[in-house]
């Protein structure tokens, strides 16, 4: 089907770019990095090496900790210690959708087989995924054309700055389930259609694996407070305010820091937002073959060789929210 660019132009022009930053930004490149902020090959060769015993380490970790929490709930057997475990699982979630992120790159193990089979296969599936490349080919037109025709997620980065109350908004159907249920609508639709089918059924079975595993450890309705609860809710809040702020009234170009927010990371944030180096999102988006751990160091290079600027970068995560929202 041919794309409509001009019409594309005008949406791009009427509904983005109301945070990009005015005024030239001109940058002649570095003894480490490109004009456009890619680093040299011998710097590149540097970066994209895959430290794949720390992060068999960190994928181990994150996929016992569900099995931990939920360990823990049931010898505390309290109301309390649900209601503590439903931000914690919410969290877990979040780092098993970045480390699927990181292995839809081929960046969590250097070997493909197993960087799809734990990284794609297991952690894309298990958490409300369907463990297909299905995620992988979409997200290869984020990043191949951020704000262009196939952009997958224009919506959620279009229009802002936006009235206080229209975020509110958005925030409350996260927080209510309202977002997933939207997102969960078409497995549940796919099971009548034969496109849709394959996976449908992959991803409920998957979700019966989960509860399988919970009627095992002789507690079933914890999946349904310990498990499901927080992706209806507190998974979905966060995902969008990371979101917004990674790419929220920005704008289509060739110019990564008119694509892509910076946003300085603390202890906090990295606790709680932005886990696994996604946070260093503009140098994600500067050269997205590097591996997590090693995108502060092309984050310093881009800010040492001049590539950032002032515009270019947030002191914190609640500036930019701030900023996000219309005076």
């Amino acid at each position: 089907m041919a794309i409509d660019v001009d019409g594309h132009d005008a949406i791009v022009a009427s509904m983005t770019g109301g945070m990009r930053p005015t005024g030239p930004r001109p940058f002649a490149g570095s003894e480490l990095l490109r004009s456009d902020g890619r680093p040299l090959p011998e710097f590149r060769a540097e970066l994209r090496k895959i430290p794949d015993l720390r992060n068999a380490v960190t994928f181990a970790s994150i996929f016992v900790a569900p099995f931990v929490v939920t360990a823990l709930v049931i010898a505390a057997g309290a109301w309390w210690a649900i209601a503590l475990a439903v931000p914690v699982m919410g969290n877990i979630q979040n780092r098993m959708y970045i480390l699927h992120h990181e292995a839809a790159h081929r960046l969590l193990f250097s070997n493909r087989r197993l960087n799809d089979l734990l990284g794609v296969n297991l952690i894309g599936w298990l958490p409300f995924g369907t463990g297909t490349h299905h995620y992988r080919r979409g997200h290869a037109n984020h990043h191949r054309d951020e704000f262009g025709p196939n952009e997958p997620d224009f919506l959620l980065y279009a229009f802002y700055p936006i009235a206080r109350e229209s975020l509110r908004r958005k925030l409350r159907r996260d927080a209510t389930g309202v977002s997933a249920y939207r997102i969960l609508k078409p497995r549940f639709t796919g099971l009548l259609k034969a496109k849709y089918l394959r996976l449908s059924l992959r991803f409920f079975l998957g979700q019966a694996i989960v509860f399988g595993l919970f009627l095992a450890s002789g507690a079933p309705l914890l999946y349904l407070w310990i498990w499901l609860l927080p992706y209806l809710t507190v998974y979905q809040v966060g995902n969008r305010l990371r979101s917004i702020a990674e790419h929220g009234g920005m704008t289509r170009s060739n110019d990564r820091r008119d694509t892509t927010h910076h946003v300085e990371q603390r202890p906090l944030a990295r606790l709680l937002m932005a886990p696994y180096g996604v946070g260093y999102h503009l140098a994600h988006h500067v050269d997205s073959g590097v591996p997590f751990r090693n995108l502060p160091k092309l984050h310093r290079a881009l800010a040492d060789g001049g590539y950032l600027d002032g515009a270019s970068t947030w002191p914190n995560y609640p500036a930019l929210w701030k900023a996000l929202i219309l005076r």
